[in-house]
């Protein structure tokens, strides 16, 4: 007698798509004999609109991740790096944290792997540049930020000084006006205990290579945010390219030179390299091809969502459009995911993703944003409060939103802190120090 072969459905990616998928998939599927194995690097899911927020200081980090494993109790989650895909035969070649590579054998593919920065092969931005996707990456920021603060108030030389104070920002999308706003706003909060350091010691430029910022909230809020950073001391150059930064010397197309200590990288977004190594229809720019029912096209058992898909926008008036790489998609992309795949390992049809983008919402620091939704164009205090509150309701898990709003309230009453943990990074020099007093190993 043979045993029973139990389907096994895998998750290939545990950020927003991929995290929601599996507890769609888990809730939907609860009495059934399906096997749902999520695998991703890390071990939790990061919302990323709250990352700006956490790089200032607004919100503890631990509270803008979720972690995989209490949420996805009835998953399988392989802490790991998909290295490749062949879906012809229905096998993933698995590389773990540690520990060598293996191969792992499923029924249904579900591809939710996101973006990756991109980079462009400008000299000295490999070894100076950091991006602004993950909460590593945030808390970092916040660390070297404050840090520069403590090295510019500590030092004699002025050159030193000036490098520390300036911070540069490429990228005039969501992540580069957001992050940019929010750690200026707790910098200038933080000078209060810096009596010798002044507002106008510190120079932050945003580099955009087009014309406009902010996109997706039109052009007349494009403006009025170009206007609000520089009210706040920003300078914003458009139709400006990072030429170079090696060994931290900023070169902008415009003509400007700059030495910096910080050089903060969000130009855009592109498909995971992973697709490139499977078997999977692929479109122009790398990303997956898929149907309106969220299927990859041409082939069986295989789905995909979120930023490394093309989905076709069935509310769009433009042939050939497709969704938007944002939150707004991915959260909904991510629901009618799971309901089609539980429908059709039960035998029904799945139906399309349809979605009409109801706007945007930015915000600029504390008590500041602008929005654009539904055609109404709002900005400042409003715009702000909306923003939070979009985001809230969209951060999953309960856990998650009680503790995101006891952060806001516990900064109505208590200032933030201003202290760099940079040294976190480094914790055993400490006890190499102590091993080797002499100093031959340094």
């Amino acid at each position: 007698m043979t045993e029973e072969h139990v389907p096994r459905v895998l998750i290939v990616g545990g950020g927003y798509v991929g995290m929601y998928t599996a507890l769609r998939l888990q809730k939907k599927l609860r009495w059934s004999r399906v096997r749902i194995t999520v695998v991703d690097p890390r071990s939790y899911m990061t919302y990323q609109p709250f990352l700006p927020e956490a790089a200032a200081g607004s919100l503890e980090p631990r509270h803008v991740v979720v972690p995989l494993r209490p949420v996805l109790k009835h998953c399988q989650v392989i802490t790991g790096e998909v290295i490749d895909i062949r879906h012809a035969d229905r096998v993933a070649r698995i590389v773990p944290r540690v520990g060598d590579p293996y191969e792992l054998h499923y029924d249904v593919l579900v591809v939710a792997l996101g973006s990756i920065a991109r980079t462009l092969p400008i000299p000295g931005l490999a070894e100076q540049g950091i991006g602004f996707k993950q909460v590593e990456e945030a808390i970092a920021l916040r660390n070297h930020v404050l840090d520069r603060l403590d090295v510019a108030a500590s030092t004699a030389d002025e050159d030193v000084r000036r490098r520390a104070l300036s911070f540069v920002v490429v990228g005039g999308g969501y992540a580069g006006v957001e992050a940019l706003a929010e750690l200026q706003d707790m910098a200038k909060d933080a000078l209060r205990y810096y009596p010798y350091l002044q507002p106008h010691h510190m120079r932050w430029i945003l580099v955009e290579a087009t014309g406009r910022i902010l996109p997706e909230v039109g052009p007349e809020m494009g403006i009025y945010t170009i206007d609000e950073l520089r009210r706040h001391g920003i300078e914003v150059r458009l139709n400006t390219r990072l030429e170079s930064c090696v060994d931290g010397h900023v070169v902008l197309a415009d003509g400007t030179e700059l030495d910096s200590d910080t050089l903060i990288w969000t130009a855009g977004v592109k498909a995971h390299p992973l697709l490139q190594r499977t078997d999977l229809p692929l479109d122009e720019k790398g990303r997956l091809k898929c149907r309106a029912d969220l299927r990859v096209e041409g082939v069986d058992a295989a789905w995909g969502a979120g930023d490394c898909a093309a989905v076709p926008d069935l509310t769009s008036d433009v042939p050939g459009a497709t969704t938007g790489p944002n939150a707004q998609h991915a959260v909904r992309q991510a629901k009618r995911l799971g309901d089609n795949i539980a429908a059709v390992l039960r035998g029904r049809e799945p139906k399309n993703y349809e979605h009409k983008y109801v706007g945007s919402v930015a915000s600029l620091g504390l008590h500041k944003g602008v929005a654009q939704v539904y055609g109404i164009k709002l900005k400042g205090f409003v715009a702000w409060f909306m923003h939070r509150t979009y985001h809230v309701s969209r951060m999953p898990t309960l856990n998650r939103k009680v503790r995101i709003v006891m952060d806001w309230t516990l900064a109505l009453f208590f200032r933030r802190e201003a202290v760099s943990l940079g040294r976190i990074h480094m914790p055993r020099d400490e006890f190499l120090r102590a091993a080797d007093p002499g100093g031959a190993r340094r």
